[in-house]
């Protein structure tokens, strides 16, 4: 069953979905492109896309009527008419202000612009098919051979930039068809920074080097974290690192389907609590990956939703002591009615180049 369907079977006889942004666009018809509205019903799916697109959208499209865009607001009411639907869903989670109004001003019906839609297609993305997960194992093999090549790479005087670079070229070049998101290089105290920019800072002598990168197949994601060291490391760099391993292990072996978000973060936090460095680790545990970087589930100290079998999550804690260094390792897990499968292979021990 596509994704369209098991939608439309979520829909009465009297309601339709509107869908237009970029990923859910794609999600549903297996089309990439930057304009489009997917009209769903209960008995039938429409995509109407304008001239630029048509040609792509014929042979691409699946599982829904293609219609050339001409009047929008008009080929919406038409539709709407014809299906006898007497409401609109509309996806509360990307439509902007502007957009609503002009829904509401255009069409006659009722605009629902509650979550139902938005909850709706988060309950099916959470949930991957058994080709959406081989995109995500290409994806995170494309970045694994970056990270053995940019391992070659890294020596002292290397600024953080060239590094950057250097594994993005490589990725692009080896059939990612984008990165997963901007890649993270960062050397010395700037690994202290979560989210840090990579600048034109020279990698130095006994310093970690902390990459967060990921590549995409098909629309699909990968991430991944590791943490080296240049040289040797201090005594209190090795024992930091080995904490956020052994964190990160512990959090591997809580994943199954039925745990809740807050009792997977807290099966890293507690041991990385326990030694000392709760402060240090500022940031929730994990989160979903799919066609987009961060989506449900959600592995956090606020989040009591329940992480379900086919979904897939990071585990990536941290300890980052500011002005000193930071140390992250982050794999990715398919949930199982057990445990997970982790899609990450790249080894964690800690590497000193």
């Amino acid at each position: 069953m596509t994704h369209i369907e098991r939608l439309r079977q979520s829909l009465d006889e009297h309601t339709c979905a509107l869908i237009d942004s970029d990923i859910n666009r794609r999600y549903f018809t297996g089309m990439k492109s930057s304009a489009g509205t997917l009209l769903v019903f209960r008995d039938a799916a429409y995509f109407i896309i304008d001239f630029r697109y048509i040609e792509k959208a014929r042979k691409t499209a699946h599982s829904c009527e293609v219609i050339l865009q001409d009047k929008l607001y008009e080929q919406i009411s038409v539709l709407i008419e014809k299906h006898g639907a007497k409401r609109v869903l509309i996806d509360s989670s990307v439509c902007t202000v502007k957009q609503l109004a002009a829904l509401k001003n255009r069409l006659s019906c009722e605009i629902v612009s509650d979550d139902t839609l938005s909850d709706c297609i988060s309950s099916l993305r959470i949930v991957k098919t058994r080709e959406e997960l081989d995109k995500m194992i290409a994806a995170q093999r494309i970045a694994e051979r970056g990270l053995a090549h940019i391992s070659e790479f890294i020596r002292e005087g290397r600024t953080e930039k060239e590094i950057q670079l250097e594994l993005d070229y490589y990725m692009l070049s080896h059939g990612a068809e984008a990165l997963s998101f901007d890649t993270i290089a960062l050397s010395g105290p700037n690994t202290s920074l979560p989210h840090g920019v990579p600048s034109d800072r020279k990698v130095k002598n006994g310093e970690f080097v902390l990459l967060d990168f990921g590549a995409v197949v098909d629309g699909w994601h990968s991430d991944m974290t590791r943490t080296f060291c240049v040289g040797e490391p201090s005594e209190e760099m090795r024992k930091v690192y080995d904490i956020v391993l052994r964190a990160q292990k512990a959090g591997l072996e809580a994943v199954k389907a039925g745990i809740s978000g807050r009792e997977l973060d807290a099966a890293s936090r507690k041991i990385i609590t326990d030694e000392g460095y709760g402060e240090a680790f500022g940031h929730s545990l994990g989160h979903g990956v799919g066609m987009e970087i961060h989506e449900s589930p959600y592995a956090s100290p606020n989040v009591d939703d329940i992480i379900n079998e086919g979904s897939v999550v990071t585990v990536e804690p941290g300890i980052y002591l500011e002005g000193k260094f930071g140390v992250r390792i982050e794999d990715f897990v398919i949930v199982t009615a057990d445990g997970c499968i982790n899609m990450t292979e790249a080894p964690k021990e800690l590497i000193c180049l």
